[in-house]
């Protein structure tokens, strides 16, 4: 571990003293009718004194009010990288910063971290680019250590705005990072780690998603290879991503050696995999029979075919992981307390409702207001207002799993729901796409189910309709109008 201690003032971030200097002008470049809060511009003083060192600034104090019940001994910025982890530590009260690196090894960050707590003793704030991965899995498990994490966008404009030129290294970035932690304790939260079945559901339902993704991929490609020497298959199975598609591929990858099967043998195949509708089976056959090669090139169906067997393998592969995963995910939400209260939902089944379960968590206290985590999700568009000009447009900081959860779920809700059925029509006529008319379902569902996860009270159909009944709700009289047109 490489340690280096400076206490010079010109080597220190000089925007943290301009930040905090209360004769610093805040001003807006583009809007002379106002400021918005979230557009501010910093403009410096061209007179040298001002300039403040950041340790004579009451930082500490600031942070430590935003913890009313910790007192942080020391604070720390980290680079995280593969191999090794550039850290700046300032301890509380002192003009020192000290820089050093960190082996990425389990005992160098052990040695690391005890070395803080015999040194310091109490609790020690880190902030870092990251909210969980190796490094964060390391460090929590110290209780002294309370990890701030910052959006990595975040750490890259403020370094942006300060150094034009795009230059950067790493012991430059921890300090960025100690810098945004000691100046705006406000704007960042630390990690609550929530129950051990909480994080397991949440890290099982994120992978699970992932292996469906490979198995999209796996289909696609799969599909792209048939195209080119057995396109019929594809008219015989609608469903890919089944197990007697893999079967049937297995036993007969070319249309040449299904041919030559009987017919009993084929009905035999068909019934063991439960293909029990008698028309489907003999419209199968009738095609197999009727079906005309669509090359018979040797050195185009070859190859084809040894790929498809082993996208086949593959893909059998996966379809039995997320068997396990959802055996797994099935046992472990029958430990959390709040899953009764999503499998009510509609629409939520065994497959969403644990990741809207996760979605919310556990600590009622996560989310202040359901504005909150519609924005966070990423179901909430970003307004940008400048002068007489506003736009609206599709926020791109989210977490992608988190929306996919929420716009998913709102999706298979519209024919389980009769006002969700309604108000996605209403939004149709209104001439959005299907995609936006999602968003927007989806955007209003959140606010139900956040009242629903506060109150810890069950969703009830019935109840709601009655609600937008009681307000005379336009909802309910157009889409009653539209009903008896119709």
């Amino acid at each position: 571990m490489y340690l280096r201690i400076t206490n010079n003032r010109h080597q220190h971030s000089m925007f943290t003293a301009l930040i905090s200097n209360p004769q610093v002008r805040l001003g807006s470049l583009t809007n002379t009718q106002g400021a918005p809060h979230n557009r501010l511009s910093i403009l410096s003083s061209q007179n040298p004194c001002m300039h403040v060192h950041i340790c004579n600034l009451p930082l500490v104090e600031a942070i430590m009010n935003t913890q009313s019940t910790t007192s942080f001994m020391a604070f720390v910025g980290i680079d995280w990288a593969d191999r090794k982890h550039d850290f700046c530590l300032q301890a509380a009260a002192s003009e020192q910063r000290e820089f050093g690196t960190l082996d990425h090894s389990p005992e160098s960050i052990a040695k690391w971290a005890y070395s803080l707590r015999d040194r310091f003793g109490g609790p020690i704030a880190v902030c870092l680019e990251l909210a969980k991965g190796p490094i964060v899995y390391a460090l929590q498990r110290y209780e002294f250590i309370v990890i701030f994490p910052v959006h990595p966008s975040t750490l890259a404009q403020y370094r942006k705005a300060f150094v034009p030129s795009g230059a950067k290294d790493d012991p430059t970035d921890a300090e960025m990072a100690l810098d945004i932690l000691l100046l705006h304790p406000d704007k960042l939260k630390p990690i609550k780690l929530q129950s051990v079945a909480m994080r397991t559901l949440s890290t099982l339902v994120e992978e699970r998603r992932c292996l469906v993704n490979d198995v999209t991929g796996i289909t696609n490609r799969m599909t792209s290879t048939l195209k080119q020497y057995y396109p019929q298959v594809l008219d015989w199975f609608e469903d890919r991503d089944t197990v007697i598609f893999c079967d049937f591929l297995s036993r007969w990858p070319t249309l040449k050696q299904v041919k030559r099967a009987r017919r009993s043998t084929l009905e035999s195949f068909f019934h063991q995999h439960n293909g029990r509708r008698a028309h489907l089976v003999e419209e199968r056959i009738q095609g197999i029979r009727a079906a005309t090669a669509l090359t018979e090139d040797e050195s185009v169906i070859r190859p084809n075919s040894l790929v498809v067997q082993t996208l086949v393998e593959q893909l059998r592969i996966l379809l039995q992981s997320i068997d396990r995963f959802d055996a797994e995910i099935d046992a472990v939400t029958k430990k959390l307390p709040d899953y009764e209260l999503f499998a009510a939902l509609p629409g939520a089944g065994h497959i969403q409702a644990p990741r809207l379960l996760v979605a919310f968590g556990e600590d009622r206290d996560r989310y202040a207001n359901a504005a909150e985590i519609q924005r966070y999700s990423g179901v909430a568009p970003v307004v940008e207002r400048s002068g007489n000009k506003c736009w609206v447009h599709w926020r791109l900081a989210c977490p992608t799993f988190l929306r996919q959860t929420f716009v998913e779920w709102a999706g298979s809700t519209i024919p389980r729901s009769y006002w969700a059925g309604a108000y996605y029509q209403q939004q149709r006529k209104k001439g959005c796409s299907h995609r936006v008319a999602v968003r927007a379902l989806a955007f209003k569902w959140i606010r139900i189910i956040y009242r629903c996860w506060k109150t810890r009270t069950p969703y009830d159909e019935s109840v709601y309709l009655k609600a937008l009944k009681n307000r005379g709700s336009p909802l309910l009289t157009n889409f009653s109008e539209s009903a008896n047109l119709t």
